[in-house]
């Protein structure tokens, strides 16, 4: 099958199977590496991306969903040579130990700044606990999402 759809800005076309993962299509034929497989069954978060603005598990959804959808990588967030906010912050709090689960917290974290601009800690606690981290206590991923937040809202 043909599918066309918009990824991270551009628009884009590719020839897949019915079966194939969203995940493999994105390291594969775009060699976006961002997201990650973890677990393969939809526990971990690594392989999180942006559906439509919304995040989603990409070793869970059939590249065929996202014809003529939008979908957002953590290689599409930054912007103009700059990094997003989120990014920067997480950078800059520590919240990057090994890096495996930081592309699909920081896009699970985008989605619910563009919902929540001003979460709690307790918000964004619920909001993240689909996403593992095996390195951190969470102490730095919350107070980098905070911190971007807080930029975010100017």
């Amino acid at each position: 099958m043909r599918i066309r759809f918009k990824l991270n800005g551009r628009e884009v076309e590719a020839e897949v199977e019915p079966n194939t993962l969203l995940l493999n299509l994105l390291r594969e034929q775009f060699h976006l590496t961002g997201a990650k497989y973890g677990c393969g069954i939809g526990e971990c978060g690594a392989c999180t991306v942006l559906l439509d603005g919304e995040p989603i598990l990409s070793c869970l959804t059939l590249a065929v969903e996202v014809d003529g959808r939008e979908v957002t990588t953590i290689e599409g967030l930054a912007g103009d040579g700059e990094l997003h906010p989120l990014q920067r912050a997480f950078l800059e709090e520590g919240a990057v130990q090994c890096g495996f689960c930081t592309p699909g917290m920081i896009l699970t974290a985008k989605a619910l700044l563009e919902e929540n601009p001003n979460p709690s800690e307790d918000e964004i606690r619920e909001y993240l606990k689909g996403n593992l981290c095996r390195c951190t206590g969470y102490v730095n991923i919350v107070k980098a999402v905070k911190k971007a937040a807080e930029e975010m809202a100017g």
